[in-house]
């Protein structure tokens, strides 16, 4: 399968991926995470890992498991590490992270692996299993930079016990985090169906299917339907667009098992919606790959007007089809975009509808940045970059 990737990448780069696995011959590895769909974890393992035991490197992946309030709990914890001072961690909130945690103990198999990946906080209790010799990892992909202080204490005593922690971008390390911190972004696959090349024909008939006018502007953001993507504020900046210029948008995702807050959302969205016929908010499976790279592929605009963001894979997605992309001044966003040559970084719903009517009104300037955004995917943000990248944290790791 690797070859296949030569086209994106030179042979320089899979020479070293091939001698570190040869290096890391007879290595076990294990990623833990909350949910096998939807957001953009699961979406990178769901790649990465055929690809690492391709490579010779014995690699599995399990989901813990939880109820209802189980993840009610930990979407707080999501919340309260983005956006302190909302509100705290009841002790019935501890009682029904910890019950669960070590329900997932016994139910998670651990000892046979030599390097243990634990991703995000939701599994983040699992640590109390790690067995003399093993390496435990803690992927953190939300921004902890300033989290609400009573949280961050509660996690820190399970985050100092890791033999080594990473994030997507420098400025999402916690300071006084006593392990080794990392920095990898995260990635893109483009032999997956979200970004493989799509026939025109197919693109009109994904747009049709879903009563979308394929011959008028779309503005298009790609989300779960979580209020940290402020689908309601994109709304508000597409209305203001809509006054200067006739034109669609469309409010694609679906909601990630992990997240109960999702529904609740979709119909906030819904009800700002209200009658306009030129907003489409689809809710989808989150097996809609091909879909999603339809919606990306056919947008005039696309947009990515988070409030707070670990990373934002989608807008690296869009890129990738050569699309510059209007997204929020935050996080990985700001990683991916570079402001004026691939696309625009904004403040506030007046920025983005100011940036939206900018690249509207000037097809020559969405071109180029659209070949500068590809390009900029290309050299930072593919697959085999990022498996290189856990390759030498695993081997600095074991080795050192």
């Amino acid at each position: 399968m690797f070859e296949e990737y030569a086209r994106y990448i030179d042979e320089g780069t899979l020479r070293e991926l091939r001698q570190l696995a040869k290096e890391l011959k007879g290595v076990r590895v294990l990623h833990v995470n909350s949910t096998k769909q939807g957001g953009g974890v699961a979406e990178i393992l769901h790649r990465m890992i055929p690809l690492m035991n391709e490579l010779g490197i014995e690699t599995h992946w399990e989901v813990i498991k939880g109820d209802i309030e189980f993840f009610k709990v930990t979407k707080k914890i999501h919340n309260l590490l983005h956006m302190p001072g909302r509100e705290s961690l009841s002790h019935q909130d501890v009682i029904t992270y910890m019950r669960q945690t070590y329900e997932n103990v016994s139910h998670i198999d651990t000892d046979y692996y030599d390097v243990v990946f634990i991703h995000d906080p939701q599994p983040l209790g699992l640590i109390v299993k790690k067995r003399l010799g093993q390496k435990w990892v803690w992927r953190c992909h939300i921004d902890i930079s300033t989290p609400e202080e009573e949280v961050w204490k509660f996690l820190e005593m399970f985050v100092n016990g890791y033999d080594g922690s990473i994030f997507h971008i420098p400025e999402f390390v916690r300071e006084g985090v006593q392990i080794p911190a990392f920095v990898i972004p995260p990635s893109i696959d483009p032999l997956h169906d979200k970004n493989v090349e799509l026939e025109e024909g197919f693109v009109r008939d994904v747009l049709e299917r879903f009563s979308i006018d394929p011959d008028k502007p779309i503005v298009l953001q790609v989300s779960r339907f979580d209020r940290l993507k402020d689908p309601v504020g994109v709304i508000e900046a597409y209305r203001i667009v809509k006054r200067r210029y006739d034109c669609q948008l469309v409010l694609a995702g679906s909601f990630a098992d992990d997240d109960p807050e999702g529904e609740e959302v979709y119909n906030e969205v819904l009800e700002k919606k209200g009658d306009d016929e030129d907003v489409f908010v689809l809710n989808l499976p989150p097996d809609s790959h091909r879909e999603i790279n339809a919606f990306q592929r056919a947008a005039t605009v696309v947009v990515q007007k988070s409030i707070r963001e670990g990373f934002g894979l989608v807008v690296s997605e869009a890129m990738w089809k050569n699309k510059p992309v209007v997204g929020s001044n935050i996080g990985g966003i700001r990683r991916q975009i570079i402001n004026g040559v691939t696309g625009y970084l904004v403040n506030s719903v007046e920025g983005t509808a100011f940036r939206i009517k900018q690249l509207l009104a000037n097809p020559e300037a969405r071109d180029t940045m659209g070949k500068n955004a590809h390009e900029r995917v290309r050299h930072s943000f593919l697959i085999t970059r990022h498996i290189k990248d856990y390759l030498l944290v695993i081997y600095r790791l074991l080795k050192s």
